[in-house]
């Protein structure tokens, strides 16, 4: 079944085209790709758009769910200027307590990692102590600061 589309969901209790409409203006190669309405309210019931040519749907679920750090989106930059970039336009509004190791929580309370792109892999190469001291200098960041990493 290699076919298979695999399409993130995200509740938002009424907000979801307000969501949709500020994520896909982040996101190069993003679109509204669908508003589902009932006629009965001013509010879509869903909205399906595209995040760098990733599919979502955004539905208005009502109160009750939350969303949680326990899921996230990793957004991985090749400069600097993307990193500054990702950090500004998805933290504004967002929670500013909620900032730490490139993690940012932003003003619908989704999660996102901004990070330097195949850091993992990077990590994992390594290893040992070079590793050690990229993972102690990420935790000592708020966001991500690629010249320092690069000196490490």
């Amino acid at each position: 079944m290699p076919n298979c589309i695999i399409t993130m969901n995200l509740w938002f209790n009424d907000n979801a085209e307000e969501a949709a409409n500020h994520y896909v203006s982040i996101f190069e190669n993003s679109s509204i790709t669908q508003v589902h309405r009932f006629p009965s309210s001013p509010i879509p019931s869903a909205v399906n758009f595209t995040l760098n040519n990733a599919p979502f749907v955004a539905i208005n679920g009502g109160e009750g769910i939350r969303f949680t750090p326990a899921v996230s989106f990793q957004v991985e930059c090749d400069t600097q200027e993307e990193v500054d970039y990702y950090w500004e336009r998805l933290g504004e509004g967002g929670d500013e307590k909620k900032r730490a190791a490139g993690w940012l929580v932003d003003r619908y309370g989704v999660s996102w990692q901004i990070s330097p792109r195949g850091l993992g892999t990077t990590m994992g190469e390594a290893g040992g102590e070079k590793a050690a001291k990229v993972a102690e200098a990420i935790l000592g960041m708020t966001k991500i600061d690629l010249a320092t990493l690069e000196k490490l």
